[in-house]
């Protein structure tokens, strides 16, 4: 045990240190890493480097160099996976130039080199009929399977912004995912999600309250496939553990991704354009602004991030509560998207209702 802690410490020692290396050497590398307050989607009042990915992966890789067999055995190959997926946005931090569709493409082929790498892949998500189809037509699954990683690494992307918000809701997800776990006795995926939650607190710690560095596209990619391949990895290692489990561990993130999808094409949009029509940028306006009038903007961030933790927390706690009981927990899932709806239609249509993603127009919620 005291080695264990003795790697998490370092992995997040690690990630912290070059955090703090990466901010105090800005002015050498601003030129291509500095994130612009300019944007739709940006509410942070100065350039701020958007590179803090390379400090989650250097904690990751630098834990990893000192873990022990059972979390390197399945630390490694999802680091081996993820490794394009965390390129391709790291080079879109960099550049700015990278499309969507060439990220997601790219995050795709990391999915599909997770199932080569693992030979795992989903053959059953707790559904009647889709088990069958899974388990018995390897393409669909495998398919399946790299679409529904790629759907968590943007899933984190997309939350990704405010101050502590994304990598908050990792440590969150990632305790849910390690606490189911370690209910069915899976050491080496405990340790694996420690050991990443490890290095993202490193981040968190210079990212939250003061906004010194953002995680950046490589970095939200990096923690969303990682969080997304152990969702799928934990249940199909533990035949115990139901699929609805660890989707509801990750609720808040699948959310707001499905939602913004949704409302986008709802309003004839691409589901990849920005807007500030994510529940926590309303919270932020709609709340936070009300309840805090004299706070200053950096002060608004950082708590409209903590604040959104909460909605990370609940179904979290809830999925690590029944991880067997697929069909509690699919119920637990169906409850927390009713919520979101209701809270999000009482942001933007200012009543109770679940007609949220019947929004039209973009000034309904400005």
């Amino acid at each position: 045990m005291d080695g264990l802690l003795s790697s998490l410490g370092i992995a997040w020692f690690a990630s912290f240190a070059i955090c703090v290396l990466l901010v105090v050497t800005k002015s050498h590398h601003g030129h291509l890493s500095m994130d612009s307050a300019i944007g739709v989607q940006k509410i942070h009042e100065a350039p701020t480097p958007r590179i803090g990915g390379l400090a989650v992966a250097g904690g990751l890789l630098i834990g990893l160099a000192v873990a022990g067999p059972a979390a390197r055995s399945v630390l490694l190959p999802m680091l081996l996976a993820a490794l394009p997926a965390f390129l391709i946005g790291l080079w879109e931090d960099v550049t700015k130039r990278v499309r969507v569709r060439t990220r997601l493409g790219v995050t795709m082929l990391s999915g599909l080199l997770g199932w080569i790498i693992t030979g795992v892949s989903l053959t059953r998500v707790n559904v009647p009929g889709m088990d069958y189809v899974l388990s018995t037509v390897l393409p669909i699954s495998v398919l399946f399977t790299a679409f529904a990683v790629t759907g968590a690494a943007n899933a984190f992307n997309i939350i990704d912004g405010f101050n502590g918000l994304s990598s908050g809701v990792a440590i969150v997800c990632l305790s849910a995912l390690a606490a189911i776990a370690g209910r069915a006795g899976d050491i080496p995926m405990v340790y694996a999600c420690a050991f990443i939650g490890a290095a993202a607190l490193g981040f968190l710690l210079v990212n939250f309250p003061w906004g010194k560095i953002f995680l950046g596209d490589g970095g939200a990619y990096l923690l969303g496939f990682l969080i997304g391949w152990i969702a799928v990895w934990l249940p199909m290692r533990n035949h115990g553990i139901s699929v609805w489990a660890t989707l509801l561990a990750c609720a808040y993130p699948i959310l707001e991704t499905g939602f913004s999808i949704w409302r986008r094409s709802r309003r004839d949009r691409s589901p990849g354009d920005a807007d500030r029509l994510h529940l926590h940028s309303l919270v932020q306006r709609r709340v936070v602004v009300k309840l805090f009038p004299q706070a200053s903007g950096l002060v608004r961030n950082s708590m409209t991030g903590a604040l959104m933790w909460c909605a990370a927390l609940v179904p979290a706690v809830l999925a690590a509560q029944f991880p067997s009981n697929s069909a509690l927990l699919a119920v637990c899932f169906a409850l927390c998207a009713l919520g979101y709806s209701a809270v999000y239609a009482r942001l933007t249509q200012f009543r109770w209702c679940f007609r949220a993603a019947t929004l039209a127009t973009e000034a309904s919620a400005a």
